[in-house]
């Protein structure tokens, strides 16, 4: 389906590159509990998302690309990829909360 792989698995690189994109965006928007809620509740179905991404593709091209929902749905396809996701958005979290932490002293 245009030209794009839908079947080889993602290499160790790509995830975690793809991983650290997704994490990055949600801290930087401080979404981290809620995003970690659903990915928790909903970790049973992220092979239904995988396959619901291919199926909603020709939706979503025109918005993200071909590429990029490709690579989701090979991320979406394992459950160790969600427990990575959700380990390395706490990961950033604790992060961002030791340098707010820092500056609040530095200003108190």
């Amino acid at each position: 389906m245009l030209g794009i792989d839908l079947y080889t698995d993602l290499t160790d690189e790509q995830r975690d590159a793809i991983v650290d994109s997704i994490a990055r965006k949600i801290v930087q928007r401080r979404l981290e509990m809620p995003v970690i809620l659903l990915l928790e509740t909903h970790k049973p179905l992220s092979f239904l998302a995988s396959q619901g991404l291919l199926v909603a593709m020709p939706f979503l091209i025109p918005l993200i690309g071909p590429e990029r929902i490709a690579d989701f749905s090979k991320l979406l396809r394992k459950r160790e990829n969600i427990d990575l996701l959700i380990q390395r958005i706490e990961n950033m979290a604790a992060g961002r909360g030791g340098l707010e932490s820092t500056a609040a002293e530095g200003q108190g």
